[in-house]
């Protein structure tokens, strides 16, 4: 793998395409750089002249794990602007879906230098939603460092990837404080309550509305109770330079790939995005200069 240290941790990527505007795609969930329709949507957006970063997120895939920072979101935010300048990439378009749109957008909020534009779809909102993923993320580790320190935690099929592909990690569980790892994911999964003011989490609405940068949101479907319509709707609206856009399947689509999964008729939750470089690619010809 090709990989790079970034903020003190071994980052695993893929640049795909020699040349080009530059583009950084991020996944949702836990799921790193190789998970079904990622690389994909990747190489079709390389076959139409642009150079695409994937990557493993702290956490996910080949990389380091990591458990700092207010929220693993902007850990991850800060990570990819520093992988980016690393790789000499920025700005680039950086564009996500799911829990890689949360990254994205902090990305280019906290991290300016780091977008020339942003693409998100699939944005989490809503109390349900955002309390669900937080237990998601978060809850099993917590109650297994709880009652059985780290050597629980490590045990978990949620960190087998990680520790498969990167054996290391599973000596840096062991090497965490059980005390200092329940505080900290204690406090990631705090930051996904719903508060006021502020629509995504760690994203203030009046940062997201200082964000000038071009920005294209795909519209969640209204069936979607994790990823709610509304959400994608309001931030089209804070972003002052958003274009509000249909996505190329219909409005069930996050149910169908969750049933596909679990009946074990389709690998991943991602596996249509390819369906998106035609769109993604004309907007971004669309609203840059040509690079």
């Amino acid at each position: 793998m090709a990989s790079a240290t970034v903020n003190g941790l071994a980052i695993g990527y893929e640049v795909l395409g020699e040349r080009g505007r530059p583009w950084v795609l991020t996944p949702g969930g836990r799921d790193g750089r190789d998970t079904p329709g990622l690389r994909e949507l990747a190489a079709a957006l390389a076959e139409r002249g642009n150079r695409v970063l994937i990557w493993d997120r702290p956490n996910t895939g080949e990389s380091d794990v990591c458990f700092t920072g207010a929220s693993e979101s902007a850990m991850q935010a800060d990570v990819l602007a520093g992988l980016l300048a690393h790789l000499d990439m920025a700005p680039a378009v950086i564009a996500g879906g799911s829990g890689g749109s949360r990254v994205s957008l902090l990305a280019a909020a906290r991290h300016r230098e780091a977008a020339a534009a942003l693409a998100v779809w699939w944005i989490s909102g809503g109390v349900f939603g955002l309390l669900s993923i937080a237990n998601h993320y978060c809850g099993a580790s917590v109650r297994a460092a709880w009652q059985g320190g780290m050597e629980a935690v490590a045990a978990l099929p949620e960190w087998a990837g990680v520790i498969e592909r990167n054996p290391a990690n599973r000596r840096r569980f062991l090497e965490t404080d059980p005390a200092e790892f329940i505080a900290t994911l204690e406090r990631w999964m705090a930051a996904y309550c719903p508060r006021d003011g502020e629509l995504v989490p760690g994203l203030p609405d009046a940062d997201a509305s200082a964000l000038v940068l071009p920005a294209l949101v795909l519209r969640s479907g209204a069936s979607d109770i994790h990823h709610r319509r509304e959400t994608s709707e309001h931030v089209a609206k804070l972003l002052p330079n958003a274009r509000l856009a249909e996505p190329p399947w219909g409005d069930t689509e996050w149910h169908e790939r969750q049933a596909a999964r679990t009946a074990g008729t389709a690998p991943g939750l991602f596996v249509r995005w390819p369906l998106l470089a035609p769109m993604l690619h004309e907007w971004a010809a669309d609203v840059l200069p040509a690079s």
